[in-house]
Formats: structure tokens, C-alpha cells, sequence
């Protein structure tokens, strides 16, 4: 039996002999194809395109957008992600054609206008830090972890120093202890104490002169702020370590302190989270470093630089550096949306984007508290994380269970199942985007759902074309292309 037009793939709805235009014949004589393209490259039939009317294709995406789930659509509290509203007014401004279409490999007297650009978003985004030193090249925040810990390698090779080890608290983003992997460090994990904080003793036990970097992400990721930040620092500092920030919870501090004023000596943006742009489904993304001076010549290549008669250039010639870590000078657009954000608001409005942040997230915390665990503290900074262990004990409700009945309703779920120091976390960011009304209406649904009956909720959600698909067997036996049935 065919299925639903609506749900079918362009492939099933092909019929042969539709076509959505027709070329009229060309009136010049052809050029023999292998003229064009070397035989090589040729494959020895045609692919098997579907055939189909205009009226099909437009129907088959636009129904799919439908589907769509984003922040231009619904309420998004994706702890940890920062999926806020992007200003339409920054993605017109990055599609200008001065922009748009410039060329990488253009001669860098045609492109002072972006250079220009860049670097004052260096020396914006090193004055937010604390930290003189920017390269804008990586693509991503996870990227920008991999690039600061090449950095510190590079550093203390330099100086004739064996440090292998990377001490990261086991409230850290997930992708910290792959970062200190990939570039060749030892993670040793750091606990937490009763108050999701640092562990001092528990640091000093694992603290020794074998440790590079100590990643923290501060506020953490059980939304908590680290108020033993400023002595975790001095320690690191006494054993001749660095202190790597993980600056993707930005917007919970911006306008009221710098990752590098409390001792931090490394960090990174998420420019795509904390500035504003596109998020999600795997990018387009970047992720900024900010460093001390003494780790400045170890900065990927090229940095944006300025000489004294006000040319801009990039600088090639620095021969501590690591090279590079991304094509060119990195993900532009983004860029440039995040120039536009910091100069839209300036130094009151950014600080307004993190006391409102925080501000959303508490009063989110003070409404969920009332039927759901909080385990760590009576208040947050950006985010905080619910637990439905009480739930699953009493009702056998998991947390999956509750984030996909929230789909039901035109929620995107929050963050579910981390960070791991929680058991059935919900990880719930409300951002500084929304309003009062928009929380409240999330946290009366809430509430109605952990009340709803328990086989209802296992097997939600109910209103959607796709229930509760196989995850596990998907990730481990992905099917990546379409085959006919016969």
C-alpha cells in the first residue's frame, strides 16, 4: 500500500515522465561533455533522480517545514544550548552583498571594510573576557576547547615542561573530556560536593605538577556559580597549571564579571549561543578564544591585525602558533551576526541579556520547584536542573517520558538525562528572550503532565506523526539512504 503523500519521500512520489519545467533545445552546438569534465568523473549511467511536478516538490518541503520545531516557532528550553530568538535585523545586516560575497582568497586590500570588522569583534570580545588575545577561527565551541588545549600544549612544550593531564569536574560539558583526548592530554575527573560545586579537597587530592589545564564551565551546568572560583584558580596557578573557561554559559555574567578577572587563562564563546545566530542541527556555528598575553603567539594563524597607518591585515608570521584549525578565518556569518548583536546592545544591554537570563531562569526554577525536585540549590544564574527520580520511583514516570509529552503540546523538550551528578535530569533554560507569560504557560503544562496517568505518558507523544522511535537502534544501525522496496 502506497504511503500518505504527506509523509511519503520524493523518491516514492516520483512518477516517470513528470518534470516541473522543460528546457526548450539548445540552438548552440554542444560541447562534447568529456570537454567539460574530465571521463574520470563521469559515471557510466544516469543517476536515478525522481521525477516529479512542481506542485509536488513545493508541497513535499513545505510540508516538512511544518514540522519543524525552532525558536521562530516555539518556546526552546534547551538547557546547556542557549537556543534564544536571533534578531532578524543581524541576519539582514550579515546578508549584505559587501559581506555575503566576499571571497576568502580576495586580495586583503579589497576586503578592509571586513577586516576592520573583525577586528573590532576581536577586541570586543577580548575587552567581555579579560583576556587581550583573541583568534576568531574555530567553527565551534567544542572546537575553541580543542584549540586553547593545543594551545596549552604547544605553551609547555615550549617552556620544556611534560604536563599531560587535564582535571575537569564532572559537572563540565560533555565535550571537555573529548577535547583533552583528541589533543593528547589524561582526563582525571574532579567530583562534585553535596552543593554541586567544585570539590576542593577532591582537586587538591588530583593536583600535582603532571597537570596542564584545569577545565571548568562556570556557572556549571547544574546552572551554579563556582563561588570558589577565585582560590580553584590560585591553586592551579601554584602548581604551574592553566585555568581553561568554558565560556559557553556566557550569558548568565556578561556586564558583571570577566572569565579573566576571576582567573581565568583561557576560554571560549559560543558567538552562535551567547551573540546570537542560527543554532542547531550541527552548526553552522563559532567558538572564539580569548587568552593571556603570554599565550598569544601560540593563537592559530592568521590573526586580524592593524599597522600603523590603520591598514588591516592578516598576520601570517607568528611561528609559535599552532597553524590552523579551520579553513580561512572561519565561520563569517556568525561572526558577523555576533558584531552586530554586541553593538546593537553595547555594555547596558548586554549586561540586561544576563540579568534578565538569570532573572527568567529563577522565577522558572520558583514555579517548577513546586512539583518537580530541584536537587541543587534554592536559586541559579541561566538554567537550572529539575529531577523526575521522584517520578520514576513513585509512578515509574521517567524524565523521557515527560520531555516527549511536552512535544505534544508545542514545547521542544529540555535537556534530558544531564549533566550525569543528576539522576532523571531535566536541564530547563528559559533564556532572556521569552516572557513572563511564555514561562508560566510552560510551568502550567508541566505541572499537568507529571499529574497525567503513566501509561499515557509512556507512550507519548500522541498528536505527532512520529512517536518513540527506536534511538538506540538508530544510533547504532543508521540507515543513511533510500532503497525501493523490490
Amino acid at each position: 500500500m502506497d504511503k500518505p503523500q504527506s509523509t511519503a519521500l520524493l523518491f516514492e512520489l516520483s512518477r516517470p515522465g513528470r518534470r516541473c519545467h522543460r528546457v526548450p533545445s539548445c540552438d548552440v552546438p554542444p560541447m562534447p561533455l568529456e570537454q567539460l569534465v574530465p571521463g574520470r568523473f563521469l559515471a557510466e549511467t544516469s543517476l536515478p533522480l525522481p521525477e516529479l511536478s512542481e506542485v509536488d516538490v513545493v508541497r513535499h518541503y513545505v510540508n516538512l517545514s511544518t514540522r519543524n520545531m525552532s525558536v521562530d516557532t516555539n518556546f526552546y528550553p534547551l538547557g546547556s544550548c542557549t537556543m534564544k530568538y536571533n534578531p532578524k535585523r543581524h541576519e539582514r545586516l550579515a546578508a549584505l552583498p559587501g559581506l555575503a560575497d566576499v571571497h576568502p582568497l580576495q586580495e586583503e586590500c579589497s576586503i578592509q571594510g571586513l577586516l576592520e570588522l573583525l577586528w573590532h569583534l576581536q577586541n570586543l570580545l577580548a575587552e567581555i573576557a579579560g583576556l587581550p588575545a583573541v583568534s576568531l577561527q574555530p567553527a565551534a565551541g567544542a572546537q575553541g576547547e580543542l584549540t586553547a588545549l593545543l594551545m596549552a600544549a604547544a605553551y609547555f612544550h615550549h617552556r620544556g615542561e611534560k604536563r599531560e593531564v587535564v582535571l575537569i569536574p564532572d559537572s563540565a560539558h560533555g565535550t571537555n573530556p573529548a577535547s583533552a583526548a583528541i589533543a593528547g592530554f589524561h582526563v582525571v575527573t574532579v567530583k562534585s560536593n553535596g552543593n554541586g560545586l567544585v570539590d576542593l579537597q577532591d582537586l587538591m587530592n588530583k593536583l600535582n605538577e603532571r597537570v596542564a589545564v584545569f577545565m571548568i564551565t562556570n556557572p556549571n551546568t547544574l546552572g551554579l556559580f563556582e563561588t570558589n572560583i577565585l582560590e580553584i584558580a590560585h591553586r592551579i596557578h601554584d602548581v604551574g597549571g592553566l585555568v581553561y573557561l568554558d565560556g559557553a554559559n556566557m550569558n548568565a555574567l556578561l556586564g558583571r564579571c570577566r572569565p579573566g578577572d576571576f582567573g581565568a587563562d583561557m576560554m571560549h564563546y559560543n558567538v552562535h549561543k551567547t551573540f546570537t545566530g542560527p543554532h542547531g542541527s550541527g552548526g553552522p556555528g563559532a567558538g572564539p578564544v580569548a587568552v593571556r598575553d603570554f599565550l598569544a603567539p601560540f593563537l592559530p594563524v592568521p590573526v586580524v591585525a592593524r599597522e600603523e597607518s590603520g591598514r588591516f591585515f592578516l598576520d601570517e608570521n607568528r611561528p609559535l602558533s599552532i597553524g590552523r584549525v579551520r579553513s580561512f578565518f572561519g565561520n563569517i556569518g556568525i561572526l558577523i551576526r555576533g558584531y552586530c548583536y554586541l553593538r546593537t546592545l553595547g555594555p547596558q544591554g548586554l549586561r540586561q541579556v544576563s540579568d534578565q537570563a538569570v532573572l527568567n531562569a529563577n522565577y522558572l526554577l520558583h514555579r517548577v520547584r513546586e512539583f518537580l525536585d530541584v536537587p541543587h540549590g534554592q536559586r541559579c544564574m541561566h538554567e537550572f536542573v529539575a529531577s523526575a527520580a521522584r517520578l520514576k520511583r513513585e509512578r515509574q514516570i521517567t524524565a523521557m517520558d515527560v520531555a516527549k509529552r511536552l512535544l505534544d503540546f508545542g514545547y521542544h523538550a529540555p535537556t534530558v538525562y544531564f549533566p550525569l551528578v543528576v539522576p532523571e535530569a531535566l536541564m530547563i533554560e528559559p533564556t532572556e528572550t521569552e516572557s513572563k507569560e511564555t514561562l508560566d504557560a510552560f510551568a502550567d503544562m508541566l505541572r499537568q503532565i507529571v499529574q497525567e496517568d503513566a501509561n499515557f505518558l509512556r507512550q507519548a507523544p500522541h498528536a505527532l506523526p512520529i512517536s518513540r522511535p527506536d534511538e538506540v537502534r538508530a544510533a547504532r544501525e543508521p540507515v543513511l539512504r533510500w532503497l525501493p522496496d523490490s
